[in-house]
């Protein structure tokens, strides 16, 4: 009987069919864990873009906030100047930071419907920290508050509390004016936000009353305590040492033009004089800042003020 070898069949295989599908590019995975990020870079953009839009308008129309070009320039060096820092922060995605996101959208649609441009700018600042709480936890934000908080010297400040603040500054100026003049010989009368000379009448209107070198010397202050004082104290003097400077510079502006009037030319006066001594005031007012920090460091060594 004939020997007969034992054949080995193999078994059918069953091929999945995962295997023929195309493995994904290193392009798609590269870019798929921002996909996330990019989606609220989105929605974040087209809640906003009318309200950032609005808002940059009104930094090239109105002068009093011109300022607001360097604000957000500024925002980002100071991210970049904190770039180890930021890197060396532990991120903790947290759900804490929620309800700050919820009250920055229930406060733009207070702004956009109540009609309120300043509330719909503060929730994107509300909305940026609860975003940076949120994605990269409390740890992150404290490290980034400071670049955030500046972001509110952008934006304009409600006409209620601006016209609140513009009309007794025009009536100090002037009273100001008016204590100053007769002691260079120049007889004044004054009526409110009227000062009456000799020659003319000066009348210390809106653009007079200094709210334009207020809002950008203070701005100017925190730009430069960051730069050149690194103790937080003296930061907050230097910030708060500009209101008076801008005052009291806001009242030599006004001495000066009614100098001019009297003594010189009243057309020119109240024309290229005016306007240049604005500038000319900005400037004073800058070294007065400088003198204000320079008299804190020889009053006050730096052994003393310690962080």
């Amino acid at each position: 009987m004939p020997d007969i070898q034992s054949a080995t069949i193999p078994a059918p295989t069953i091929e999945n069919e995962n295997e023929h599908a195309p493995a994904p590019s290193r392009a798609t995975e590269s870019w798929l864990p921002w996909l996330p990020y990019i989606i609220l870079a989105l929605v974040v953009t087209a809640l906003y873009y009318q309200v950032i839009g609005k808002l940059v308008m009104d930094w090239y129309d109105n002068p009093d906030f011109s300022h607001g070009f360097l604000v957000a320039p500024f925002a980002v060096f100071l991210l970049w100047d904190k770039r180890k820092v930021l890197r060396d922060t532990p991120i903790q995605q947290t759900w804490s930071g929620i309800w700050l996101l919820i009250a920055a959208i229930f406060v733009l649609f207070m702004g956009v419907y109540g009609a309120e441009l300043f509330l719909s700018r503060l929730s994107f600042v509300m909305l940026l920290a609860g975003i940076v709480w949120t994605l990269c936890g409390r740890a992150m934000l404290r490290e980034m508050r400071f670049a955030i908080l500046v972001l509110l010297l952008a934006i304009p400040i409600p006409a209620v509390i601006f016209n609140q603040i513009t009309f007794p500054l025009q009536l100090l100026a002037s009273r100001m004016a008016s204590a100053i003049l007769p002691i260079f010989g120049v007889p004044v009368l004054r009526d409110g936000n009227i000062i009456q000379l000799p020659s003319m009448q000066l009348e210390v209107a809106e653009a007079c009353s200094g709210i334009r070198s207020l809002m950008s010397l203070f701005a100017v202050a925190i730009f430069y305590g960051y730069f050149l004082e690194r103790n937080t104290w003296r930061r907050v003097v230097l910030a708060l040492a500009s209101i008076p400077i801008a005052v009291f510079a806001n009242a030599a502006r006004i001495v000066g033009t009614g100098l001019c009037v009297q003594y010189w030319n009243p057309d020119k006066a109240v024309g290229f004089f005016h306007e240049f001594s604005g500038w000319l005031m900005f400037i004073v007012s800058l070294c007065c800042l400088y003198f204000v920090h320079t008299l804190m460091r020889l009053k006050i060594p730096s052994s003393r003020n310690a962080k």
